[in-house]
């Protein structure tokens, strides 16, 4: 393994659920692929001073800080790193920027589309990521390829579906992402925002949608669930569900194409397997077929472990972030970046839109 060249000093702003992902993404990245940096993690920045030198010791940060605006200026940070509740991304991101450092946000990106728009266009001159981490699992990269080469021909359908079920849990119900002053929507911004960003990936832009949201819990601010239908700039239509209230759903995100020539399937929560219709496959045989994508041909899966050892949630992060220190080192535009996270934000904003007025949202009407 080639020594890297440079170093990069990473601050991140936030050490929760995601700061662990995240941390575990910067430490393990060399460990598995060539990267161009050297990655050193200088400084974690949260509220509370305990928890936060707990959470610098425990996944190997140099210091715990409490005070963000003193961390995104100092002139040894080269990377920002932020894992904090969706309200607090636009004014760390955007002085992270002004600083000139390198941005990397949680997704959604901002709390609506006017506030994407103004995060993106103070850091058009550096370097961003948002961590839509899973156009990195292995399975829907490949899926990607398969869309690509034509597999699937002429689009017909594209669904979607991502489910959870703890949306009524009492142990969770003061958590920050039922707050609209904190998390700006419910279900919409957390899990729809994930199958919007695959569906730009695979099935490209949507033109035209309309929603219905739905509170299951009195009294709560945020959106408990949320439906839509949507017409696709290829002549395809879509549907899509995302919710916390799925009963016996943990983490199932799924989506489905099917076209001309044939179909692809894939469920998070069997996230090694792609499932491939082929029509032209002869009638006997035809059939869809479990594809595990582990093998030393698909993408990302030989840097890790022996085909047929599977991958996990991690290693989402981990490739996501190896594919943008890549384009940083080959100074390449990376994606998602904020520009990409910005187009879903549009769509989450149209789809308020819709369910407001009861009625189709054209998606270029938002501004």
């Amino acid at each position: 393994m080639a020594k890297p060249s440079q170093k990069l000093n990473v601050a991140m702003i936030g050490a929760g659920f995601m700061g662990r992902a995240h941390s575990n993404a910067f430490l393990q990245a060399g460990h598995f692929f060539d990267i161009p940096y050297e990655l050193k993690l200088k400084v974690v920045c949260a509220r509370n001073r305990e928890a936060t030198e707990h959470f610098a010791a425990k996944w190997g940060w140099e210091e715990a800080q409490t005070d963000w605006q003193s961390v995104v200026a100092r002139k040894d940070i080269d990377l920002v790193d932020i894992c904090t509740p969706n309200h607090t991304h636009a004014a760390v991101a955007m002085a992270a920027a002004q600083a000139g450092k390198m941005v990397l946000c949680e997704k959604p990106l901002a709390m609506n589309y006017a506030e994407a728009r103004r995060m993106a266009e103070a850091a058009r001159n550096v370097r961003t990521l948002v961590w839509f981490n899973y156009r990195c699992v292995p399975a829907i990269a490949l899926a990607k390829q398969l869309v690509e080469q034509g597999k699937v021909g002429q689009p017909y359908h594209y669904r979607a579906t991502y489910l959870q079920s703890w949306g009524g849990d009492p142990k969770v119900a003061d958590a920050w992402r039922f707050r609209p002053s904190e998390a700006g929507s419910g279900a919409m911004g957390d899990l729809l925002s994930h199958s919007l960003d695959l569906a730009l990936l695979l099935n490209g832009p949507i033109t035209e949608l309309a929603s219905t949201l739905k509170t299951f819990i009195p009294r709560r601010e945020v959106d408990d669930a949320v439906l839509l239908l949507a017409r696709f700039a290829n002549g395809s239509i879509g549907t899509f569900e995302a919710t916390r209230f799925a009963t016996g759903c943990l983490n199932r995100n799924c989506f489905e194409i099917h076209g001309s020539k044939g179909a692809i399937r894939f469920n998070l929560e069997d996230m090694n397997r792609l499932e491939v219709f082929d029509c032209g496959d002869a009638a006997e045989i035809q059939g869809s077929h479990n594809v595990i994508v582990t093998g030393a041909e698909h993408p990302y899966a030989r840097h890790f472990w022996p085909p047929g050892h599977t991958l996990g949630y991690e290693h989402t992060f981990i490739t996501t972030l190896v594919d943008f220190l890549a384009c940083l080192a080959k100074d390449e535009k990376f994606h998602p970046n904020f520009d990409d996270a910005a187009e879903v934000q549009k769509l989450l904003d149209a789809v308020d839109a819709s369910a407001k007025d009861r009625s189709w949202t054209n998606v270029t009407s938002i501004a």
